[in-house]
């Protein structure tokens, strides 16, 4: 047995794609201890993995909801430089606190999420062998690959390549303010900067995209693999919703998930451009609101501050969503079409994935209005096309193993020590 600490952001994206993974390895006989802020009691207690708790004097109950509140009116550059300073924030914490946590609790391995820049030198000064996670869309690096916050598609070509490179010049200017205590804490424990030091690598890095949704990869290490998704019910509470009141018409699903949801336009154009199909609407507010804000929107959909996302995917012809990854994947799990509205952060990147993969459509934040919504629903309602990409990715998930697959390479790793490697991509 081996007791596993668990590290991510604690945003409903990042806790659905690693409390699963905790859970498969407790079901294995491992021991299993997510490390957070008190926000994250709960989660961990509904999973039913224990709960290592640091900062609590720092990032208080009901910090991160004011957080998520206040981001959840931001869209594009201001989105991602606030995020960017929460996460500075939290580095600078997570750096103090955690290693002797850990120490603390006797954790012999760690998971961690790939937002998480400053897991690497946890790892390092705790002297621990780690995995990482990619619950977002890939972060790794590559000329002909754009940054992940960008709506650009990939183009191998010599312009392009200029175009990314430029991108991640910009990107070095928002990580800024994450590095800078990063740096600060390696050079109190005796440690090069992490531009200087050899990098303390992970025995893995695991995606939870399925590699038929990735841009072409040609950079990645060889310890990368793609799993496919790991959502489950795990920690998840499912909320009430008014089944008696589905017709049967074609269903549209709309979420702009938990982060970026509070762009009440957005949801009030959607039901206009969805007014006049022969479809019904349900929107999800993720928490955002009360229904009764949007009362009188045209149409009459059904909307809820909560919906049971998982089941009425099931259910769906088409989702429309912010392009979160994991409410991507289960759509694309369920074979359901998208229109992505991006908003911040991965947001963009994984939306060009959708539209590169042929599974959808999107529309920038900025360029929503009622007329470019209902070309994009009708188009991904009507053409074969896209329902046909997502079958397509519906069989690539299921070949790809998901949870199970990703908890042997964990396993695997931990228990001999030596990366796991991918043969495709050595």
């Amino acid at each position: 047995m081996t007791h596993y600490g668990l590290i991510c952001p604690l945003a409903t994206g990042h806790l659905n794609t690693m409390l699963p993974l905790g859970k498969e390895l407790q079901q294995r006989g491992h021991r299993v201890t997510l490390i957070g802020y008190p926000d994250g009691a709960a989660v961990a207690e509904k999973a039913g993995l224990e709960f290592c708790m640091i900062g609590e004097n720092i990032f208080p109950v009901g910090s991160a909801k004011a957080n998520l509140d206040k981001l959840g009116k931001l869209s594009g550059q201001a989105a991602i430089k606030y995020t960017m300073s929460l996460f500075a924030d939290k580095a600078n914490t997570n750096l103090q606190y955690i290693p002797p946590a850990i120490k603390k609790i006797g954790i012999e391995a760690l998971i961690i999420d790939q937002a998480i820049i400053e897991g690497e030198t946890i790892a390092e000064v705790c002297n621990l062998p780690f995995i990482s996670i990619c619950s977002a869309v890939v972060f790794n690096r590559e000329l002909t690959i754009p940054p992940f916050f960008l709506n650009w598609s990939y183009n191998p070509s010599w312009w392009a390549k200029i175009r990314n490179k430029l991108g991640y010049e910009l990107l070095d200017s928002l990580v800024k303010p994450i590095n800078l205590p990063i740096n600060n804490y390696r050079a109190e424990n005796n440690l090069l900067s992490r531009k200087l030091s050899k990098p303390y690598l992970p025995l893995a890095q695991i995606s939870q995209e399925p590699a038929e949704l990735e841009f072409p990869r040609q950079q990645l290490p060889a310890y990368f693999h793609f799993t496919g998704p790991y959502h489950s019910p795990v920690g998840r509470e499912v909320p009430d919703f008014p089944w008696d009141k589905l017709t049967g018409q074609p269903l549209i699903y709309a979420s702009m998930g938990t982060l970026q949801n509070q762009l009440l336009f957005v949801f009030e154009n959607i039901a206009k451009a969805c007014e006049d199909l022969d479809a019904q609407l349900v929107i999800s507010l993720g928490g955002s609101a009360d229904p009764e804000i949007l009362k009188g929107v045209p149409g009459n959909p059904i909307i809820v501050r909560y919906a049971p996302q998982l089941q009425l995917l099931q259910k769906a012809n088409l989702t429309i969503t912010h392009g979160g990854l994991n409410t991507t994947l289960e759509c694309l799990t369920n074979g359901v079409p998208m229109v992505a509205i991006p908003v911040a952060n991965d947001q963009p990147g994984v939306a060009a994935r959708i539209v590169w993969s042929g599974c959808g459509e999107a529309i920038p934040v900025k360029k929503v209005n009622v007329n470019n919504l209902r070309v994009a629903i009708k188009k991904v309602l009507t053409e074969d096309i896209y329902k046909q990409n997502a079958l397509r990715l519906q069989a690539a998930i299921k070949k790809a193993g998901g949870t199970k697959r990703a908890v042997d390479i964990i396993e695997q790793a931990i228990s001999t020590g030596k990366p796991v490697l991918n043969h495709i991509n050595s």
